[in-house]
């Protein structure tokens, strides 16, 4: 291989929307983000699971919206005004999950990325496909598609 090639290939660059949630920084492949929204009124739904926040109206679309606090077992904090709402879609459903706080668009090179420990933060580490290490930081990279497990997607889907 000459030097030139190496060079192209190290470069390879995964682009990723940082956020926070306590004092954890996540980042999720941007491809999977479709808006990023403020937090507005989210009407509570009886019966649903304890994850979900409740829904939303957004532009005459119903969308559930999950607090990723109560889903990775953090202690509940009230919105304010850096807490956002990230519309992503996971498997052909769109989903809203509420942060508290989006930071950054990143592009990593793809070789700062290293598979994902047991256990990460407390999260079980079928959430995290990889941790990016960043020149002063670690980034949680989430798989969202399996952050939902097919039984809270078929729950989602009634809510």
């Amino acid at each position: 291989m000459e030097e030139g090639e190496k060079i192209t290939l190290d470069a390879e660059l995964i682009q990723l929307v940082t956020f926070s949630i306590g004092e954890e920084e996540f980042g999720v492949d941007i491809l999977k983000v479709q808006e990023i929204i403020r937090t507005m009124e989210i009407t509570k739904v009886p019966r649903a699971p304890q994850f979900v926040e409740g829904v939303i109206n957004l532009r005459g679309k119903v969308i559930p919206i999950i607090d990723l606090r109560s889903k990775f077992g953090l202690q509940f904090r009230e919105h304010d005004q850096h807490t956002r709402i990230i519309v992503i879609e996971i498997n052909d459903m769109i989903v809203g999950f509420v942060v508290d706080s989006v930071s950054e668009v990143l592009r990593i090179p793809a070789s700062t990325v290293e598979p994902p420990p047991p256990v990460v933060s407390g999260l079980e580490s079928e959430y995290i496909s990889g941790v990016g290490k960043l020149e002063d930081r670690l980034l949680i990279l989430l798989d969202l598609n399996r952050l939902l497990s097919n039984e809270e997607q078929e729950q989602l889907a009634q809510v």
